[in-house]
């Protein structure tokens, strides 16, 4: 595996849309209305560091190889219906774009998956002539929560399907109706698989004030039918060399057309694949802002560190016991046989891609408790030296009293990181009513989720100290990483889940004696007598807070947390600015040709 930073001077447009291009915008006359000028366009790609992922894959069969190749293939198609997911007017700005051939703005929209950008000042503004609708509004068909909220107070029976996760939401038009009743026919199958559906939107009355969904298949029919037959001819390919991996594959390609995930996942989640793995389909909300519950397509395809994957879950046993010792009780049964693997990432698309480091899937608690989730560690990306030199090491360095500087390691950040995924199967997953943490919680649930694994990691780090998991020097690791986690560059936005809710404990951890601020050095201490009995308290009050399922009261419990003060974490941003060469990251992948 090869990792190679430059700075983003040249770029690639989305990757199923165009390949690298070296034409640069005509000197004569500067951009058209809408389009970004030069400058504004490299002050952001002078911040942005490439990171191109080239891991070894000599040990995969010519099966795998073919498999591999039409993953690809669908990914590149989900890269494209993530855009549009993100943005309405996605296609039509990328293909204006296309004629440009405006590199630097080629590489940004790569960069952001889409003709929105985040600024340095970290916020969103477009840098094509797009509007700047709500993140994920395009899902609404660009409708305001207040219109979607008049419409289902006259029509509660509605809520389950303009709410649902793998729905879009569409006006009540003529247009639209006509369109989806083609379809419909144009495709018998999902006629088929969704019975109900034809009646209901021939009975649905035209109403321009008016909603209606239908399934992701329906609104992407094309594109997922295309899906449909890739992942069977990649099964084909792979099903003599690896007979669950093609199965997972074949059930996977029926649920891209049922919408229904079960069966896919059930193979995913118990299936024990060789040098293979690949989440497929569309399952994180992060990028819904107006309910924080319509999931976002995406597709990594990642080769197993197969001896390392098998230490991992030898190691990772009495997860009822670690349940029991939290600080709020909830009755819940959890697997004591976890499914994690180490993995290299090969390929990357759509809301998978970029820096993360770990995956736990699926999220509906009833398949959770069925058939328990799966953990993905992309160890190319979390022990990748650069990556943690240039990011987390300069973060901390800026941050911090020098008497700490030693305390963070990669170690320390990767075992942090495996059981921030581990916290999530821990916990509260459902409220006191029986309601998904989703439905109740709405744009909160994902930040208060992020939140309650964040604290886990932390909370359960000193009982495995003291069955011998972590050693002393792991253990401070653990916890300097915890502190790292907090840490931003910039205030953030409440429409940011996992920046706000690292803002929150950043504050909780200061109120309580964990951090304190010296404000003439501008640095932070760490009081690790303080660590877990802070850390606690934190978790009690977001556990609590899940188990209400108050949306009211959580949307209070965080404002009265996120607050940002600039002399003091305004301070403490600007010194982590000063000394991070990279603010985004442009990640490639050598799968791709790039």
């Amino acid at each position: 595996m090869r990792i190679l930073f430059t700075l983003a001077l040249a770029g690639l447009a989305a990757s199923n849309l165009l390949a690298q291009t070296s034409a640069r915008r005509p000197a004569a006359g500067g951009p058209p209305a809408g389009y970004w000028p030069d400058e504004k366009a490299r002050a952001i790609l002078e911040k942005t560091g490439e990171v191109r992922l080239a891991p070894d894959t000599s040990q995969l069969t010519e099966g795998e190889r073919k498999a591999l190749a039409k993953l690809i293939e669908v990914g590149k198609i989900f890269q494209s219906v993530y855009e549009q997911q993100r943005h309405a007017q996605s296609q039509v700005a990328y293909a204006q774009l296309a004629k440009r051939n405006d590199r630097d703005l080629l590489t940004l929209y790569r960069l952001f998956q889409g003709p929105i950008a985040t600024t340095l000042e970290n916020k969103r503004e477009p840098f094509l002539p797009v509007e700047l609708t709500a993140p994920g509004a395009a899902m609404y068909d660009g409708a305001k929560k207040e219109e979607v909220e008049a419409f289902l107070g006259a029509h509660p029976d509605r809520r389950d399907e303009i709410l649902g996760s793998r729905t879009a939401v569409r006006r009540a038009t003529a247009a639209n109706l006509k369109r989806d009743l083609g379809t419909l026919r144009r495709y018998p199958v999902l006629d088929t698989l969704h019975p109900r559906l034809r009646n209901e939107l021939e009975a649905t009355r035209a109403d321009a004030k008016g909603f209606y969904a239908v399934p992701y298949s329906v609104a992407w029919a094309d594109e997922m039918v295309r899906s449909h037959a890739l992942l069977n001819e990649a099964a084909d390919a792979v099903e003599k060399d690896d007979l669950e991996f093609a199965g997972y594959l074949r059930n996977k390609a029926r649920d891209l057309l049922s919408d229904d995930y079960e069966s896919g996942d059930a193979a995913w989640v118990t299936g024990h694949f060789k040098n293979l793995n690949a989440q497929i389909g569309s399952y994180e909300t992060y990028d819904d802002s107006l309910y924080g519950v319509k999931t976002f397509y995406s597709l990594n395809v990642l080769s197993n560190r197969r001896e390392e994957t098998e230490r991992l879950r030898a190691a990772m046993k009495g997860l009822q016991a670690l349940q029991g010792i939290l600080p709020f009780k909830f009755e819940r049964h959890v697997r004591e046989e976890i499914s994690v693997g180490s993995y290299d990432v090969v390929a990357d698309f759509a809301q998978s891609r970029g820096g993360n480091t770990a995956t736990i899937l699926p999220n509906e608690a009833y398949l959770g408790r069925r058939y328990g989730r799966t953990i993905m560690l992309r160890a190319n990306i979390m022990r990748a030296p650069e990556l943690f030199q240039t990011g987390s090491v300069s973060t901390w360095e800026a941050a911090v009293d020098p008497r700490h500087k030693s305390e963070l390691t990669s170690d320390g950040n990767f075992y942090r990181t495996l059981w921030h995924e581990v916290g999530h199967y821990l916990g509260v997953d459902v409220t006191k009513d029986g309601r998904d943490l989703d439905a109740a919680l709405q744009d909160d649930a994902d930040l208060l989720e992020e939140m309650k694994a964040d604290l886990v990691s932390l909370y359960v780090a000193e009982p495995l100290r003291r069955q011998g998991y972590y050693t002393d020097e792991q253990l401070r690791a653990v916890y300097a990483g915890g502190v790292l986690r907090v840490l931003q560059n910039v205030k953030p936005r409440r429409d940011q889940p996992y920046q706000t809710m690292q803002l929150m404990q950043w504050n909780y951890f200061l109120e309580h004696g964990l951090l304190t601020f010296d404000r003439d050095t501008k640095l932070l201490r760490i009081n690790y007598d303080k660590y877990r009995g802070v850390v606690g308290d934190l978790l009690k009050r977001v556990l609590e807070v899940q188990y209400e399922g108050d949306k009211a009261a959580a949307d209070r419990f965080i404002d009265e947390y996120a607050k940002w003060d600039e002399s003091l974490h305004g301070a403490v941003a600007a010194n982590v600015r000063q000394h991070q060469r990279y603010r985004f990251r442009l990640f490639k992948y050598a799968a791709l040709g790039e």
